[in-house]
């Protein structure tokens, strides 16, 4: 079977979806490369009790700085462990339970170096997603997460301090399979986080260079406005 290595920025994680999000991974990865960005909670506590995880530690927190930069840093310690293939997952995003079952055969098959799935935004819950504007996952579409690792492809990303990308450049131009299995993203879950994630929104991005300023006000719709699908 193909070495599958997991990796992931996390900070501050210990109270909201880390745990459940590492045992996922868990069931499928055979490692777990974690670049902590300076957590002052349990984060690293956390990550450090799963035998798979190769924890690295930030002093300092780059993310709201140059993300950039932190993402290529999670990079070199990824591809210094020899992987064969990369998952590339945020602290609150699972594959459905049926990819312990299905992972193998991505992995195994040899006629794509890259594996796209959608990703389903829940909304005040877990039991729904939303399907509104730019929150369809139908609209946005495949985003490659999974790539196969080759040592002849450049390790950049575009110099933005954020929304960067989790992959290198050269990856995300890869021909790659669409698969059914989901990601289930839970960010936007806990209705106690939207405002002040709106907030951190929109104070990265004032001029609405990488998102349209309705998709940011969305955030704040009131619940008559917002369309859910439930999730099955």
């Amino acid at each position: 079977m193909p070495k599958l290595t997991a990796m992931m920025i996390v900070r501050n994680e210990a109270d909201r979806y880390l745990e459940r999000c590492l045992k996922s991974l868990s069931a499928y990865a055979d490692e777990i490369v974690i670049l902590d960005d300076a957590s002052t909670d349990a984060t690293p506590e956390l990550c450090a009790s799963f035998p798979s995880v190769k924890l690295y530690r930030r002093e300092t927190s780059l993310f709201l700085i140059d993300e950039s930069r932190l993402r290529r840093e999670l990079w070199d310690y990824t591809v210094a462990t020899n992987p064969e293939w990369i998952l590339a997952l945020d602290a609150d995003e699972l594959l459905e339970e049926r990819a312990a079952r299905e992972i193998p055969y991505l992995l195994r098959q040899d006629l794509f170096p890259a594996v796209g799935f959608r990703l389903f935004d829940c909304w005040g819950g877990e039991e729904y997603y939303r399907v509104d504007g730019l929150w369809s996952p139908w609209l946005r579409g495949f985003s490659i997460y999974l790539v196969k690792y080759q040592l002849n492809l450049p390790a950049a990303w575009p110099e933005q301090a954020f929304h960067c990308g989790r992959l290198p450049l050269a990856y995300r131009r890869l021909p790659y399979l669409e698969s059914d299995l989901r990601i289930k993203h839970l960010g936007w879950a806990n209705p106690a986080e939207i405002r002040w994630k709106y907030k951190r929104a929109v104070g990265r991005d004032p001029t609405f260079k990488y998102q349209p300023r309705e998709h940011y006000e969305s955030i704040l719709w009131p619940p008559e406005k917002i369309q859910l699908e439930k999730w099955r």
